[in-house]
């Protein structure tokens, strides 16, 4: 049928002129409805009502025969969208003049905003049920009134902020109390334009924005001059489950429920299904326009779900993360990046993840993941791309290696290279570990030992083979690294020095140490103030992920930029001011060790799970020494309503079981302390790894992390009672003769009758003490 000139002039007319301003459309039409809603033409619910109609009625069209599973919300959102503007050109054109669209266009592009000849137009639609994109054009009008007008409708722009943050950050409570003081219309509408799919983008994207924010708006121009933001795309949290439907996997959401033994059986058949998935396509679509878009430039796919970064249940290092180099095609690198999501999706069902869960009572939370993919910071060089430094930085220093570190002023990790080794226990090797309040204090006066506890490999992406390598320091140092002195120093002759130039001598060691930057630079400073502003914004402690680059490195006064890639809510442990026991006999005690100590205290201990040294580096493969860490795990199940604590050699938690027991969390959540033995030929650091992800579990589950280094001439230890006194092993977990010698499962009350094990922690004196006492039953 052919409308009437009358009828279509007008709407062809308006069509026309809105091409013309592709991003003042929404704008200019949500000024074309509160003319049409003031003047009666139609109600905002008629109008609404209409909408939907006209949407469900497309779908039909379209043929979908199940709309509610074939198309997402984000899909269905932009119907909606779409056909709203469409409904305001034609209800405008059909009853109100060209001269007046004119006038609104007129009226948006004067400087300060629109004037409102109807402000009440404004309260007709409740904000908490108006569509998305609506609540954005409101917030716009509101946002650009004269001031004498904006004052009168701040509340509700205030309104319509937390409900797009509920909507497209977090509905945590914590989180909204803090944000919303802070997050700014653009921060969301930034959020909205970098969001792939439907849902909210976790906690790992919003405490970065939120941190972002605050140093901007309250930090000092130093600050500000030299913090850098990564551009970021969020997956949101919807898409997981289109994945999950899309490639029948829902079958696995009920794992949560499943004993601890089916969870860990099933997840390499869940991880193998993941990993063969597909996406939608209009998610392939998306993330192929992100690629295209950072083609050639390394990429990092972060999770972010919905509880991770949370205040109290950090869920540090539970998911997983990747770097993709990608530098191959278009079709390889879309390929990687879809499987990257995909193991990230799958690792939402890894046994850490979900006995994490199970610890902190969050089974019942619903825990999507959404994906954080930004490129990664770096610079090239030779075929390696990395940053200038890497690291987490805390607003409490929880453990201190001296006296006269100050707790308040914070405690740096830092690495060179990609920040994994500054967040991960991997291999023999060790970060700089910095106390804020005395930057350049090691943890080891002697300069051979700060070598041996430095950094000897640089993870980097390796550009020619388009893939994450570790490599040694040696052969990324060159002279060529302008900025190289401020990282490194040398060694020789039982001494470190700055570098001065280039390294000529070849006699001498390159050490990480990152000296001069701590001395040369205001790195320090610049973290800790950024540090404090962030806790007192909080109103608690805070840990953040970053990484560097130092800038004019050839000048006398170099300056380092600091971008921030994760803020959360530190972990604590809570103190308790304790008091070293007096006049104990030397039979009584099992163990004291001095150094690196929290404040604390552990009553009543029933059980020790002890790994015998010399047994565990006797044992013949490395198979053994896996099964090992999962005997332990069913120990922590057995004894999970006693007291007890592991003590055994090494890095606990390390993945190189060369270096000690690999265990994760889950396989020892239940324990009160674990102590770390080295010295003595055992080889391993002699304080706990301090910033870990492993480290951030123990703190969250009031795990008080210990070193006892057989090398200290003050250290006691009893090795006699843990190797001698009767072995429980057989009684709690039957067959296992083959690992008797190695693992022994020690009832207090037969090393002496009617007693039980105290273990007293004392930071200001750098004590732990571990003794007998008459048990109280």
């Amino acid at each position: 049928m052919t409308l009437p000139r009358s009828s279509i002039d007008p709407t062809y007319r308006i069509y026309i002129a809105l091409i013309q301003y592709p991003i003042l459309k929404s704008k200019i039409r949500a000024a074309m409805r509160r003319e049409l809603f003031s003047r009666g033409i139609i109600s905002p619910h008629e109008f609404e009502e209409m909408v939907l109609e006209q949407a469900l009625q497309s779908q039909e069209r379209e043929g979908l025969q199940d709309p509610y599973m074939e198309e997402d919300s984000y899909r269905w959102e932009l119907r909606l969208h779409n056909i709203r503007g469409h409904l305001t050109d034609l209800f405008f054109a059909n009853n109100l003049s060209y001269e007046l669209f004119e006038e609104l266009i007129a009226k948006i592009l004067i400087p300060r905003g629109v004037e409102v000849e109807d402000n009440n137009t404004i309260e007709l639609l409740n904000p908490e049920m108006m569509p998305q994109d609506m609540l954005f054009e409101q917030a716009n009008l509101i946002k650009d009134m004269p001031k004498e007008v904006y004052r009168q409708y701040r509340p509700r722009l205030q309104e319509i902020k937390v409900i797009l943050m509920r909507n497209l950050i977090s509905d945590q409570l914590a989180y909204l109390n803090i944000a919303k003081e802070w997050i700014k219309l653009e921060d969301l509408i930034t959020i909205n334009d970098h969001r792939i799919g439907s849902g909210r983008i976790g906690g790992k994207s919003a405490g970065m924005i939120l941190a972002q924010r605050i140093l901007l708006e309250h930090g000092d121009q130093d600050i500000i001059n030299h913090l850098d933001v990564p551009e970021s795309y969020f997956l949101a949290s919807d898409v997981i489950y289109a994945f999950m439907t899309h490639n029948n996997l829902i079958k696995w959401s009920g794992q949560k429920y499943k004993t601890e033994d089916e969870i860990r059986n099933d997840y390499p058949q869940i991880l193998k299904e993941f990993m063969a998935g597909e996406f939608p396509p209009n998610i392939i679509e998306e993330l192929k326009e992100l690629i295209q878009t950072h083609h050639k430039t390394p990429l990092i796919v972060r999770s972010s779900s919905l509880l991770e970064d949370n205040f109290g249940m950090s869920f540090a290092g539970k998911y997983d993360s990747f770097f993709l180099p990608n530098q191959s095609t278009l079709e390889e690198n879309l390929s990687e990046i879809q499987l990257a999501i995909a193991k990230v999706y799958a690792s939402a069902l890894n046994p850490d993840a979900l006995l994490y869960r199970q610890s902190k009572r969050l089974q019942e939370y619903d825990e999507r993941i959404a994906v954080l993919i930004q490129p990664v910071s770096g610079k090239k060089h030779k075929n390696f791309f990395f940053p200038h430094g890497a690291g987490v930085a805390f607003s409490r220093n929880l453990f201190r290696w001296s006296p006269v570190i100050n707790k308040k002023e914070g405690f740096v990790r830092l690495v060179w290279g990609l920040g994994t080794r500054a967040v991960d226990r991997v291999g023999n090797d060790y970060p700089r570990l910095v106390a804020l309040s005395h930057p350049l204090l090691h943890t080891h006066a002697d300069p051979k030992n700060i070598v041996n506890y430095s950094q000897h490999y640089i993870d980097a992406i390796d550009l020619d083979q388009n893939k994450l390598v570790s490599i040694p320091v040696e052969q990324v140092v060159d002279q060529k690294l302008p900025y190289l002195r401020y990282v490194a120093q040398t060694y020789q002759n039982g001494y470190l020095s700055s570098i001065r130039s280039s390294i000529e001598d070849e006699n001498s060691q390159t050490v990480i140490t990152f000296d001069d930057l701590l001395k040369r630079t205001p790195f320090a400073d610049r973290m800790k103030r950024i540090l404090h502003i962030l806790e007192t914004s909080y109103q608690r402690p805070v840990d953040l992920e970053f990484t560097l680059e130092i800038e004019n490195p050839h000048s006398l006064e170099p300056e380092v930029n600091i971008t921030l890639l994760q803020c959360r809510p530190q972990s604590e442990l809570i103190e308790l001011k304790t008091k070293l026991p007096e006049d104990l006999e030397p039979k009584d005690i099992l163990f004291k060790t001095h150094g690196v100590v929290p404040e604390g205290l552990v009553e009543n201990i029933d059980y020790l799970v002890y790994v015998s040294p010399k047994y565990y580096y006797a044992l013949p493969n490395q198979e053994d020494r896996f099964e090992l860490g999962r005997i332990i795990s069913k120990i922590n199940k057995k004894l999970k309503l006693e007291t007890f604590i592991c003590i055994g050699p090494g890095r606990w938690g390390t993945v190189n079981t060369d270096l000690g027991v690999r265990i994760g969390y889950s396989d020892i959540h239940h324990t009160r302390a674990l102590i770390e033995v080295s010295g003595k030929g055992l080889g391993c650091t002699p304080e706990p790894s301090f910033g870990t992800h492993f480290f951030q579990d123990l703190i969250e589950a009031q795990i008080y992390p210990l070193a006892i280094n057989l090398d200290d001439p003050k250290t006691i230890y009893q090795e006699s009672l843990f190797e001698n006194t009767p072995n429980q092993l057989q009684k709690l977990i039957p067959d296992l003769v083959k690992y008797e010698k190695v693992l022994r499962i020690i009832k207090i009350d037969d090393i002496q009758k009617n007693h039980r094990l105290n273990l007293v922690m004392n930071d200001a004196k750098g004590i732990a003490v571990a003794y007998l006492t008459p048990s109280e039953k």
